[in-house]
Order: C-alpha cells, then sequence, then structure tokens
C-alpha cells in the first residue's frame, strides 16, 4: 500500500547586486529617530490576520514524539549503518536531515548517505540504544549542485537485536511510503501504528530514474526506559532555570514580551523599530535601569535574531534571556544586577517575522533548508545592506590625497536609499535604528552551523573567499573567541562538524570572508557606518531545532551571551567636553594610534572605544577644536578605563561665535589671531624663498 504525504512548493529568491561607488566625502549625519513605547495589547488588523493565518494554519503538528537527533547531532555516528556506500563522503554518518554538501562532490562532506548497490536489499539503520516507540521518518534527497538523487518510495523494518526485522505493516499489508519527487523537500511519512524497537531501517524500493539510492533522514520517535535496567534511566540534564521553552509564533511572542514587561516594569520597555513587508512589527526589549533614556557613559548593546526567519533559535534564545533576566534581577544575582545597571541592553528577537510565519506553519523538521530564509519579497537580509566596504576601498585606490580618506561612518550610497533600491522594509528599519543610537556592540545570531565569524565578512577584489581582516582584528577575534569558548557545544574537543567544515580547527571562530564572502552584511555595514562593534554567532547545525531540543540549547548559550554582552565595557571610555562650557562635543573623532578606524562621540559627547588591554595613544579632533592627545591604559579588569577630554576652542572658532553674538574681541584673542597669521605669513614667505631657489637651479 502507498502512503502518501504532501510536501511544500520552492522558495524564491531575489539577490540585489549593486555596483561600487566612490566617495570623498564626510561623515554622515542620520536624523535621529524615537522609538515610543509600544502597548501590546493592541489588536492585529483583521486583514493581516487573515492573510498570515486566516487559512487555520496555527502552527505546527505539536503531537507524536520529538526526533532522535540526527540533524541536531545528538545521534552520534557510530548509532548510523547502512547496508553499503559509495565512498566515506556518502556513508551513513551523512544521512542527517538537511546535512549540506561542500562545492565539490568527490570529498569527505557530500550531502547524503549513498548506497554502493541499486537494488531493493539497500537499507539505512538507525540505533536509538534502548527500546523506543517509533512513530515516523522525515527523509530528503541528497544536497549537491551537480547531482540529483533521491528515494521515492520506501519500506520500514525494525529490531531488538540488529539481527531479526520485522516489517511496517499497514493493516495485513507491508506499508509502502512515499518519498522525495526533489533533493532539499522534507517529506514526513507517519506510521500506521507506533513500534516499539532499538533499531530501525529505512528500505528504498524506487529511487529517481537518472539517479541513484541517496537519503538524508530524521527519526521520530519517544525514548522508554529499560524494564531489564537494575538503575533508573538517568534522564539527560536538561537546565534548572524556569523559562517558556517553546517556539513562540508572533502572537506568542507578544504575549511572551508583554508577561516580561509586566513582571520588570522598572527595568524594560518594549517598542518597535518599523514593520516587516506584511505589516508585522519589529519588536524590541528595552533592558536598562532606567529605560527609554541613553544615560551619560553607559554603552548601548543589541542582540539581533532571524535575519534568516527559518533560523529560530536565536529569536527562542533572546525570548528566553529577557526572562532569564528579569526573573535573575528580582531575585537579586548581582552578575545581572550590575549588567543591567551598567548597560543599556536592546533585543530584536524577530528581524524577519514575515519568513519566521512561513517556516513555523511548516514545522521543526518539515521547514527544509531554505523555506523562510528570505523576507517575503525575497531579499536575503544577510547582503541587503548597503556595500561600504567596496566604497571604502575604491576610495583608497583612487585617491591620491591620503588626508582626504575616511575609515569609520562611511556615507550610505544615493541610489541605495532610492524607493526602487532593492532593499527589504526590514532593512531600512534596522539601519534606522542602528543610526538613531549609539551602539558599541553587537551580535546577530544565525543558525545552521556552529561557529562565530567576524569582520570583514566580504573579500576584497570579490573574491570567492580570502582572510579580509578590519583594522580591529585582534579585539574581532577576541569577541569572537568569547562566545566561542563559553558555548558548550563549541568548546567541546568531541563535536563532529555540522555539514561540510570543521570549525574545531580554528577554535571555532573565522574571519567572515574567509568563510565566503559576503557582500552588503550587517555586521561590515555596522562597522564601517557607525561605532558599533558585531559578529555573527551560527548557534546549532540544526536552523530549527525542534522544541524538545530548547532547554539543552538554552543551556548550551546562557553563559556566552551573558558573558558577551559583559564585553562591552572593555576598552576605553569618557566624555568629551568644551573647556570653556563644560558641555558635551557630539561628532568628534577619536583617533587610536596604529589603528587605522576612527569612532566617534555621541550628541551628548561620550564615547566608547573597544580595545584588548594594553597602553594607548589617543588623540581627540573636534570642528572647531584644538586636537588634544593623551596616553590612556585598558587593564585586565571587566571595567572600562575612563579617559575624558576636555577641548579648547581654535581661536578663529572663538572669533565667529564672538562676532556672531556681536560682543567685543578680547585682547588675549586679538593677540593670539595676530600669531596666528604673523605665523602663516612666515611659513608662506618660506616657501617662496625656497621656490625661487628651486627655480635658479633649473637650467
Amino acid at each position: 500500500m502507498l502512503i502518501r504525504h504532501s510536501t511544500r512548493s520552492n522558495e524564491r529568491k531575489v539577490t540585489p547586486t549593486k555596483p561600487p561607488v566612490r566617495i570623498f566625502s564626510t561623515s554622515p549625519k542620520p536624523t535621529k529617530v524615537l522609538f515610543g513605547t509600544e502597548d501590546l495589547e493592541e489588536k492585529i488588523k483583521p486583514n493581516l490576520e487573515k492573510r498570515l493565518w486566516g487559512k487555520g494554519e496555527d502552527g505546527p503538528n505539536k503531537s507524536g514524539c520529538p526526533p532522535l537527533g540526527l540533524e541536531s547531532l545528538r545521534v552520534k555516528d557510530a548509532q548510523l549503518q547502512a547496508s553499503s556506500y559509495k565512498r566515506r563522503g556518502l556513508g551513513p554518518h551523512r544521512g542527517r536531515l538537511n546535512i549540506q554538501s561542500g562545492i565539490e562532490d568527490g570529498d569527505i562532506y557530500d550531502g547524503a548517505w549513498c548506497a554502493l548497490h541499486e537494488d531493493k536489499k539497500q537499507w539505512f539503520q538507525v540505533d536509538a540504544l534502548r527500546a523506543t516507540r517509533f512513530t515516523g521518518v522525515i527523509i530528503q534527497g541528497r544536497s549537491s549542485i551537480w547531482s540529483w538523487n533521491w528515494v521515492e518510495t520506501f519500506k520500514m523494518q525494525f529490531s531488538n537485536d540488529s539481527i531479526s526485522w520485522k516489517p511496517c505493516m499497514n493493516k495485513t499489508q507491508e506499508a509502502v511510503f512515499e518519498g522525495n519527487r526533489d533533493t532539499d523537500t522534507p517529506v514526513l511519512a507517519i506510521f500506521p501504528d507506533s513500534v516499539v524497537a532499538r533499531f530501525i531501517r529505512i528500505n528504498p524500493q524506487t529511487w529517481f530514474k537518472n539517479g541513484t539510492i541517496c537519503l538524508r533522514a530524521e527519526v521520530l520517535g519517544c525514548t522508554l526506559p529499560d524494564p531489564n535496567s537494575i538503575y533508573q534511566w538517568q534522564v539527560e540534564e536538561r537546565t534548572h532555570d524556569k523559562l517558556d521553552f517553546r517556539h513562540h509564533n508572533y502572537k506568542e511572542m507578544r504575549k511572551l514580551m508583554r508577561s516580561v514587561n509586566e513582571a520588570c516594569p522598572d527595568i524594560t520597555r518594549i517598542y518597535s523599530i518599523g514593520k516587516s513587508y506584511m505589516g508585522l512589527k519589529l519588536y524590541v526589549m528595552e533592558i536598562s535601569d532606567n529605560p527609554g533614556k541613553h544615560e551619560l557613559g553607559e554603552p548601548e548593546f543589541r542582540y539581533v535574531a532571524g535575519m534568516h526567519g527559518n533560523e529560530a533559535l536565536g529569536r527562542e534564545l533572546l525570548l528566553n534571556l529577557m526572562q532569564y533576566i528579569c526573573q535573575e534581577y528580582k531575585q537579586g544575582n548581582q552578575r545581572i544586577v550590575h549588567l543591567v545597571k551598567e548597560t543599556r541592553i536592546h533585543l530584536l528577537p524577530s528581524m524577519n517575522p514575515d519568513g519566521y510565519e512561513m517556516a513555523y506553519k511548516k514545522g521543526s523538521e518539515l521547514a527544509g533548508w531554505a523555506l523562510g530564509r528570505f523576507s517575503y519579497k525575497g531579499y536575503d537580509m544577510n547582503n541587503n545592506f548597503a556595500n561600504l566596504n567596496s566604497v571604502m576601498w575604491d576610495a583608497k585606490e583612487l585617491e591620491t590625497d591620503k588626508s582626504k580618506l575616511i575609515n569609520h561612518y562611511i556615507p550610505i550610497p544615493k541610489q541605495y536609499t532610492s524607493k526602487d533600491a532593492l532593499v527589504a522594509t526590514e532593512t531600512r528599519a534596522v539601519i534606522n535604528w542602528m543610526q538613531s543610537i549609539p551602539f558599541v556592540l553587537s551580535a546577530n545570531l544565525h543558525g545552521g552551523e556552529l561557529v562565530v565569524t567576524y569582520p570583514f565578512d566580504m573579500a576584497r577584489d570579490w573574491a570567492p573567499r580570502e582572510h579580509t581582516p578590519t583594522p580591529d582584528d585582534s579585539f574581532f577575534r577576541w569577541l569572537a573567541t568569547v562566545y566561542a569558548s563559553t558555548n558548550h557545544v563549541m568548546s567541546s574537543p568531541d563535536r563532529r562538524p555540522c555539514h561540510n567544515k570543521d570549525f574545531t580547527r580554528q577554535n571555532n571562530i573565522v574571519n567572515g570572508a574567509n568563510w565566503h564572502t559576503v557582500p552588503g552584511s550587517m555586521n561590515d555595514f555596522s562597522y564601517l557606518h557607525t561605532n558599533c562593534f558585531e559578529v555573527t554567532v551560527e548557534l546549532s547545525c540544526d536552523k530549527f531545532p525542534h522544541t524538545s531540543e530548547l532547554p539543552l540549547e538554552w543551556e548550551n548559550n546562557r553563559e556566552s551571551l551573558l558573558v558577551y554582552m559583559e564585553q562591552v565595557h572593555r576598552g576605553i571610555k569618557g566624555v568629551i567636553k568644551d573647556r570653556d562650557t563644560k558641555a558635551g562635543i557630539s561628532d568628534a573623532i577619536v583617533k587610536v594610534d596604529d589603528i587605522d578606524h576612527h569612532i566617534r562621540s555621541s550628541s551628548e559627547g561620550d564615547y566608547w572605544r573597544l580595545l584588548n588591554p594594553g597602553d594607548y595613544t589617543v588623540t581627540v579632533l573636534a570642528e572647531g577644536y584644538v586636537p588634544v592627545t593623551r596616553s590612556c591604559r585598558v587593564e585586565y579588569e571587566h571595567y572600562p578605563t575612563i579617559c575624558d577630554f576636555q577641548l579648547s576652542k581654535t581661536p578663529k572658532q572663538r572669533l565667529r561665535e564672538i562676532l556672531a553674538k556681536g560682543e567685543k574681541i578680547p585682547k588675549e584673542l586679538q593677540l593670539r589671531l595676530r600669531q596666528l597669521h604673523l605665523r602663516k605669513v612666515g611659513a608662506n614667505n618660506r616657501q617662496r624663498t625656497a621656490l625661487r631657489r628651486v627655480a635658479r637651479k633649473t637650467p
């Protein structure tokens, strides 16, 4: 009997391309945007409700047993066996749902298990290690850009000893399940009746006529206690934190954020930075001892998740994080209390809510590798920001006067801001957010790998991959190492690679461009257009972990999330003031010797410069002021060095202000201006004399 199951349609993609733009102008002055507090009691508009949830799909099917963990790697390689395989790169250990191959076929990182022989005797086997109530399987074709291989129909077999096998029956007939019709779409097969066994086999019956037997799989099953053991089965330790561990769609996310705000109204505020294309709001949870206000000297930190809607773990981790901070603050956890009082934290759990809703409807295993990745209009927001790298590099090649070059606050090219530009609504909202708040440090949470990447993400000269460091490379490597070394899975010496790269050899960190070049990334844009340093954290091999995995994933990442936030207090900070009026000086340039990247002071005159421990010579420049240079030492302590600056106005600036007020020019200023004039005249005379001498010697 053939059992049929539905599949999903392919996702569309639009990749924006933009020519490099050459500029030599000064820094931009973006319009400040005020983000008012949101009322989460506000009802969702009926037309939006109908478009997103009107078909009665209220999320994935939550019934049945969870996955054993082939995709998440909870199932070890030793638990996977097969009747045969073509080569090591196509062995049973590669038969995991959504595993991705490398660019080339034939290496040790191919994208499926493929049988050596093409007959109905081939099988792919999973050892659950103990008695398990199996309820279904999910299968997928081979991941490859060169080969098309998938299984079209298959049977199932079960065993308790791996010797005697019983088929899966549908009443009186052996069940035959429908498999794949393409290489990517996951297909769910639910057994007519659940079966208790230890071993399970997938036995392909037919396959793509122009291909061979290849598959990727996940097994659904509930593990049972061992009745023959004299020891009570030890339940795998998850977490002691009492948080809401489940996947939250847009409606549920609003409820959770509102509950956190109601539990901790004194330290939380919810605001929106804009809307998605479909009209879903991009909500941010602000956590601070004075929410809604930038406090002088207090750094601004942000976490962003859900840029790719189907990479759902980051979204849930940020929702868990806001719950955790609220609970621990109320209980007096001094680490959390100090973090809240000394830092203004912003958590954006869903940058691409439209994409998330698409993936959420399919569920954690059936969303596949691409559904929900892109925005509703088909934009990949991972390369949708302005490509300022090319702007900077082109300027360096073309400009002969190096004093005119800029290495920070690079303006956005005009064509990028036009209405016809291929820029997602969500990307524009995030850019306005970045321009409006003086963020110091950020991380962008992704999924599908286990690695932390740091800028630059784009390789120079458009190379496919090439190590392309920033001037702050040592500090970025520190930031990446801080997260990776405190993550339980990344730091494990025994973990296996997720897909086709072994990042353990690089301590689980990598320069983004040395992995694969990404023009227009948020990391590069943040570094070149604002003061904010940002890395990307790939949180898990599984983009959309099952609900049962969420407590363990929180435990894996909790310390990493906290210790990374604490790095915002590393380096130097201070306030740049006018020596006479004591008012803060905005837009002052802070230069550190030997680091070709400057930052600027905020509108109130405070600044933060992230630096590793060491001695630094720091110079501050501001229009109309005399530059000031001083030495600043960064210690190994977990707090910044205070380096304040007081700047005096230049004589010309003082003169302009006095004349504007109609006041009398002081004698000391008149004398100073005369000295400067005589110095300039003397310099011009010396230059003319030197030129005449050169002219006489020239024949």
